[in-house]
């Protein structure tokens, strides 16, 4: 039922042996832009997120993953009714998502750094995946750090731990979005001082 999994990484640190291990488990795999690119050039076969959601990557990147067709795939619960609305609107169950997010910090820390610069770095749609994700760990696995992959892989084939895990990597992502949001935050205010 939840065989699908959405790849979206910056950091693409072991993405394609991950992406591997998923197909050889029976995932179906959809990726964006750069990380699709990756997969491909291995020979791995993956969805395009345009795919999905029949629109294209909007506004030089910025529009990508949100859209109904990734986001209700994500939150919808395993009960009858939210099946029953995925079914009516031809949106598929996602059950795992890998998402980490564009390199904000590191970006702040290089000499010369504009705010302009600093923006275009605060990451939206991936901290939208990750949010969804965490919120659905009844049924969906949320992995935001390359680290995670192999344990992820252990659960995925001990499914009696995997619910307990689900919520570890749940409570990281939502710790990772937080000091995310909070580094953006401790910028901008630094910035209004100024």
């Amino acid at each position: 039922m939840n065989k699908r999994a959405i790849l979206s990484v910056y950091d693409k640190t072991g993405i394609c042996d991950f992406a591997h291990a998923l197909i050889e488990r029976d995932f179906e795999l959809i990726a964006s832009g750069g990380t699709a690119r990756m997969l491909r050039k291995v020979g791995l076969p993956v969805l395009d997120v345009t795919a999905v959601t029949g629109a294209p990557e909007m506004l030089g990147g910025r529009v990508k993953t949100l859209h109904p067709a990734v986001h209700g795939g994500i939150l919808a619960r395993a009960v009858p009714a939210d099946l029953a609305e995925l079914a009516a609107q031809q949106i598929a169950l996602i059950g795992l998502v890998a998402c980490n997010l564009y390199p904000f910090t590191e970006t702040i820390h290089q000499a010369d750094v504009t705010v302009e610069m600093a923006v275009e770095q605060i990451d939206i749609g991936g901290v939208t995946l990750l949010r969804a994700a965490a919120k659905n760990f009844a049924r969906v696995t949320a992995v935001c750090d390359p680290a995670d992959y192999d344990a992820v892989l252990a659960a995925l084939d001990t499914p009696a731990d995997e619910l307990h895990f689900r919520r570890e990597l749940a409570a990281k992502a939502f710790a990772h979005t937080r000091d995310y949001d909070t580094a953006i935050a401790a910028f901008l205010d630094e910035v209004n001082r100024a």
